[in-house]
């Protein structure tokens, strides 16, 4: 079972919060890019919007079944699933106060958008650094006997 879990967990990690990574960090060049000509770069601006938008709900999946995973390992009071989970949960903030609201925002062609994208770019690359520590932590896991 414990195999099963780790295996669903990997597998969401890699495919929801990859593609949540990718499309908001070509995000705000596309959406500038609309401000300026409305042509195909604001289609893909709203498509790369929708795709965090639907994957954000579906990312849910990770934690679930990490926590999942962890309860059958018996490491959920290890401190490095504690501080993979706190960092997950900064990465979801981040994404859902704001990445998605920001990417709304410039959709919306609010003002100030070199602003907007600035921002959305910096929050942006602190959640996949967020996530970029808690693969990591997932390999290395400190205290490990697998010799990682």
């Amino acid at each position: 079972m414990t195999k099963l879990l780790l295996s669903v967990h990997v597998l969401a990690a890699i495919l929801v919060i990859g593609p949540i990574a990718v499309a908001a960090s070509l995000f705000p060049r596309y959406a500038r890019q609309a401000a300026d000509d409305a042509g195909r770069a604001a289609g893909v601006a709203a498509l790369l919007h929708r795709i965090c938008r639907g994957y954000t709900v579906v990312g849910i999946a990770v934690p679930v079944f990490g926590i999942a995973t962890g309860a059958q390992l018996g490491v959920l009071t290890d401190p490095w699933l504690i501080i993979s989970l706190v960092l997950t949960a900064i990465a979801a903030v981040i994404l859902a106060m704001g990445i998605l609201p920001g990417q709304k925002r410039m959709l919306g062609a609010a003002q100030d958008l070199l602003a907007t994208a600035t921002r959305l770019t910096m929050l942006t690359g602190i959640f996949n650094v967020l996530w970029a520590i808690v693969v990591v932590l997932m390999i290395v896991r400190p205290g490990s006997t697998t010799g990682a």
